[in-house]
């Protein structure tokens, strides 16, 4: 058996939480079959995304000629940043998940 043990204010989402009370209850097998093809959908575009990187890592470092205006570069430069935060942020909400879901 396990239990999930997720704090909402370690999530900064307690403000959405307020009044759901905090007796535990045992998820419905619907249910978890529900948020388990949630996280499948989450991995599958996460591998559409790595096949992107590539993709472009491949591009980039290929002795192909490749010109940009300074904006679009600079355009190239923030989104790559964006997505690197978004992937750290992710990442540090699954580890935070992975020590929340504890095994009784």
């Amino acid at each position: 058996m396990y239990e999930i043990i997720a704090n909402p204010e370690d999530y900064q989402i307690d403000h959405l939480i307020n009044g759901t009370g905090n007796a535990n209850i045992e998820i419905s097998k619907e249910e978890r079959d529900t948020w388990a093809g949630e996280i499948v959908n989450f991995s599958e575009r996460l591998t559409e995304f790595a096949k992107r990187s590539k993709a472009l890592a491949t591009l980039l470092s290929s002795p192909e000629t490749i010109s940009a205006t300074p904006a679009s570069l600079k355009t190239l430069k923030i989104q790559l940043f964006m997505i690197n935060d978004a992937l750290t942020t992710a990442i540090e909400i699954s580890d935070k998940l992975e020590l929340d879901i504890i095994k009784k």
